[in-house]
């Protein structure tokens, strides 16, 4: 099984897809999709649609996950951002893919077993349960291996369910 995980971001959006083969995850491949600030936003949105397309061809995963955001204070970030979440959303739709959407406190749990976990924990363990010798840079990367895990984690739940069903 190949997950495509992403972690929303309107100037990193990053990226990670891991496999599992029985109970060997690896990562296959993560970074950020940047964007240049002084672009229009429908400019930068277009830049992450594309780039996300190519590695959705590159990689062909079998599920998708999508971080849920949560913002508190500065609506005028969290605007773009969910507008580049959006732009994640159709591209997977646009491959017939239904994503996971784990929250962050999901994805702590998923990874950690501790959903308040803090994001030092969070990147240690995707290190360790990946087999990486350091922690993917930038810390979008790292974040999207763990939605990634999450995903992969999910979709054995429902396959689990449906089958006892």
């Amino acid at each position: 099984m190949i997950c495509f995980g992403i972690d929303p971001g309107i100037g990193l959006m990053g990226y990670g897809i891991v496999s599992q083969r029985g109970d060997v995850m690896r990562a296959l491949d993560y970074g950020a999709i940047a964007t240049k600030p002084g672009l229009p936003v429908a400019a930068r949105l277009r830049e992450i649609y594309r780039l996300l397309g190519e590695k959705f061809s590159e990689h062909n995963p079998d599920i998708v996950a999508v971080e849920k955001l949560y913002f508190g204070r500065n609506t005028t970030t969290a605007e773009m951002v969910f507008q580049a979440r959006g732009v994640a959303l159709l591209a997977a739709a646009e491959r017939d893919f239904v994503p996971y959407e784990p929250k962050p406190s999901e994805v702590k749990l998923a990874v950690c077993g501790y959903g308040a976990a803090e994001k030092s924990q969070v990147q240690g363990m995707v290190c360790h349960m990946l087999g990486l010798g350091t922690t993917p840079r930038p810390d979008d990367a790292a974040d999207a291996l763990a939605i990634a895990i999450t995903g992969i984690s999910l979709a054995i739940y429902d396959r689990g369910t449906k089958a006892a069903s």
